[in-house]
């Protein structure tokens, strides 16, 4: 299993009248998890795009328990719990206070693209290096 935190502020602009997160903004602080847990792993969504990978959004799921408010400090801990094995990659999400109080839940599921073609494809290679050791994959 592998598992990363990051923190983000919640902006102005990303609440409602009522002073709380809009909805619609977590499956951007999701990507934000997503994209800093691959960064802390050595690589990056660029280098993937660079080998002509990208990764489209296939499923969204998200629970909201909590409310976050302007200027909160949010923690996002993003999960792997299994080695991808095909063009699927399964994130598993959730959203703290600075209390460390849960707020929001979610799962998100991507598919592994080759860019030119648009055709299912497995993990690059590079990414797999990196996760390995964080699972009992061959």
């Amino acid at each position: 299993m592998f598992e990363s935190t990051c923190q983000l502020r919640v902006r102005y602009a990303e609440t409602d009248q009522m002073n709380i997160v809009y909805y619609g903004n977590y499956a951007q602080y999701f990507e934000v998890g997503r994209v800093e847990s691959i960064r802390q792993l050595g690589f990056t969504y660029k280098d993937m795009e660079a080998m002509g990978v990208i990764m489209p959004v296939v499923e969204l799921q998200t629970k909201y328990v909590r409310p976050a408010y302007y200027d909160d400090l949010l923690t996002v801990k993003t999960t792997l719990r299994e080695m991808p094995l095909d063009h699927r990659i399964e994130f598993h999400q959730e959203v703290y206070n600075e209390s460390g109080k849960l707020l929001t839940t979610g799962r998100v599921v991507l598919y592994f693209i080759r860019a030119d073609n648009k055709a299912k494809t497995v993990m690059p290679e590079a990414l797999r290096d990196k996760l390995v050791t964080y699972f009992n994959a061959p």
